[in-house]
């Protein structure tokens, strides 16, 4: 009996995921044709096909509606950190499931594409953009801070933690924006396995600094502080080779 039930609710979802598409695709029609202010919900659901109620029964706003799958892509990036090896690197476990959020933009690249170009035109659906992405690097965040001990003998796995979800972040949209640039064009999980090698570079010994929890205590010796010096707006690879010169120096 119980397949029936699996069967209607894979139906449902379906169904759910279509609707919300629907309306994402009116939204943009409107948005690019009318303006995003001239733009109303009801003109939103009448072309999509539906009432206005069924609009307001997936989004909450009009600025919400291009944005359809986040919720979706969300719960596979969670289902992914959760399922992750216990032995993984947390670092590349929060790299996979990043990718989740990639591979939603590059399944359909011409309407990642529009949004994009409506996004930079808009100042209220980018401030919509950067709240749906904020939710995944809090996701990666928790994650990260949920396998580093913050009464470890360095202190620091907290902050490490934090940041390292932020390069991981930072790393995908810096890739994504490419990308989108370029009209969605060329191979973007290559570019960001590469841009991953990056920040695998700076924070890839995390779990083993944090797996000398389960032994003795590591010495710490005078002389392992490290300090360089970066631009605030210098980008992620420079700021990473100039640790390694730094690095270089100090061996």
């Amino acid at each position: 009996m119980a397949r029936p039930v699996k069967s209607a609710r894979t139906q449902q979802s379906s169904q759910r995921r279509k609707v919300r598409r629907d309306l994402a695709a009116a939204a943009l029609e409107l948005f690019a044709t009318k303006g995003y202010e001239a733009t109303t919900v009801d003109e939103i659901a009448a072309t999509a096909g539906v009432a206005r109620r069924t609009f307001f029964r997936h989004f909450r706003s009009k600025e919400e509606a291009i944005f359809p799958d986040h919720d979706d892509t969300l719960e596979r990036v969670e289902a992914v950190l959760l399922d992750a090896p216990a032995q993984e690197n947390p670092i590349d476990t929060v790299c996979r499931g990043i990718k989740e959020v990639m591979r939603m933009y590059a399944a359909s690249p011409s309407l990642s594409v529009a949004r994009y170009r409506l996004t930079r035109e808009v100042p209220a659906l980018r401030e919509r953009e950067i709240a749906s992405v904020s939710r995944y690097e809090r996701l990666f965040t928790r994650y990260l801070l949920g396998r580093y001990d913050e009464h470890s003998h360095l202190g620091d796995e907290p902050l490490l933690a934090e940041v390292a979800a932020s390069a991981v972040v930072t790393a995908h949209n810096h890739v994504l924006r490419r990308w989108l640039r370029r009209d969605g064009q060329g191979d973007v999980e290559a570019a960001l396995d590469h841009a991953f090698t990056i920040v695998r570079r700076a924070f890839g010994d995390l779990p083993a600094s944090a797996g000398q929890r389960a032994g003795a205590p590591r010495a710490v010796t005078d002389g392992e502080v490290l300090v360089t010096v970066a631009r605030t707006d210098a980008p992620l690879p420079e700021v990473m080779r100039a640790i390694e010169r730094a690095l270089d120096q100090r061996g």
